[in-house]
């Protein structure tokens, strides 16, 4: 079942990662090991998360990369739900 319009997963790490630790974006990419201007743009909604990133996060945060995964994914398969209508698809049925 879809949640009805996920939080991209930045919002997630911003809002109840780094903000409760107060944890600055730049401490935070480089604790990740990855680069701000990276890290930035999945905290902004720019970019999403990949699975390195989630095994990053995963590691940092001690939680589960299935989890960032999952999260990633809820807000994709909702965004383009809002789109059903748009796409020209028809359905195949046995010959």
């Amino acid at each position: 079942m879809l949640m009805h319009n996920p939080p991209h997963p930045g919002e997630i790490i911003k809002e109840l990662c780094l903000e409760p630790l107060g944890i600055s974006v730049t401490a935070a990419a480089d604790a990740l090991g990855v680069s701000r201007k990276t890290l930035s743009a999945i905290l902004n909604g720019r970019a999403g998360i990949s699975p390195e990133m989630a095994v990053r996060l995963s590691i940092a945060f001690d939680t589960s990369a299935e989890s960032w995964l999952n999260q990633q994914s809820q807000y994709e398969l909702w965004h383009a739900e809002q789109h059903r209508g748009e796409l020209r698809v028809r359905k195949l049925v046995a010959a």
